[in-house]
């Protein structure tokens, strides 16, 4: 097998279940909490690195920041024998029982980004795996972690949700965003949806876990709002929701 062209290697890796931050800066952090972990490549904004989980290999690769990175991971990446794509990553909470954090598993996703458009028309849903869903809430319960399972908003445009007052089309943001808040939709970030959409038409799986950073909707309130930058509980969630899928896979 040649290298893929933007993450620069080929199949000889031999993981199959891959955990995905955005950030290259997570990576090396992530990879501690795995057996034997190791440098393995980086090129672009894709950084590398590999470890064990009980004795199978498991990769650790940012993507990145967006759907349009994303997509080129997840589909290089499966080129390379990879079937198994858990996001870790940060968000920002919508509903108000959703506080700096917690973890947020993402079982489905609104597709309020551009990527996907390019794969499949708007009305197909952006959903989780199944297994890999129940497995990182069967980990997050198994470490008392303060947790949700639910939809999450994904999108493109950061600022756009941060300050939708001084964009030109801020009053349709605002509009949607209030809809999904009164939808019960449980966060908003960045990759989600691409990952499940494009892992989806590849026939591999896909899963996500979120550390809440902060709620805007809880600070509008006047609600007690914590802030929390530390990801390592969703990393260990997401950790031991791959043994558990592992362990399944060997029984």
């Amino acid at each position: 097998m040649e290298k893929q062209y933007h993450i620069d290697f080929d199949g000889s890796h031999g993981a199959e279940y891959v955990i995905l931050p955005g950030d290259p800066g997570r990576v090396e952090k992530i990879a501690a909490f795995l057996d034997n972990p190791r440098f393995y490549h980086q090129n672009r904004e894709y950084t590398t690195w590999l470890g064990e989980v009980s004795g199978k290999t498991v990769m650790v690769m940012s993507t990145g920041m967006g759907g349009p990175s994303t997509a080129i991971a997840v589909e290089e990446l499966f080129k390379t024998g990879a079937r198994n794509f858990i996001r870790v990553g940060t968000c920002g909470g919508m509903a108000q029982q959703v506080m700096g954090g917690d973890i947020v598993i993402a079982n489905g996703a609104i597709r309020m980004e551009g990527t996907t458009k390019e794969y499949v028309p708007i009305e197909f849903p952006a959903i989780a795996d199944l297994d890999i869903t129940n497995a990182l809430v069967k980990a997050a319960k198994g470490l008392g972690a303060r947790h949700h399972a639910g939809i999450v908003q994904c999108k493109d445009s950061f600022y756009g949700q941060h300050s939708p007052g001084r964009m030109p089309s801020g009053y349709e943001l605002l509009d949607k965003w209030s809809a999904w808040v009164s939808a019960g939709c449980l966060a908003s970030e960045m990759e989600s949806s691409t990952l499940f959409i494009v892992s989806q038409i590849l026939g591999a799986r896909a899963g996500c876990a979120l550390n809440v950073v902060w709620n805007q909707e809880r600070e509008k309130a006047g609600l007690p709002n914590p802030y929390s930058h530390d990801t390592s509980l969703a990393i260990k969630v997401v950790v031991d929701a791959v043994k558990l899928l592992i362990e399944n896979e060997n029984q």
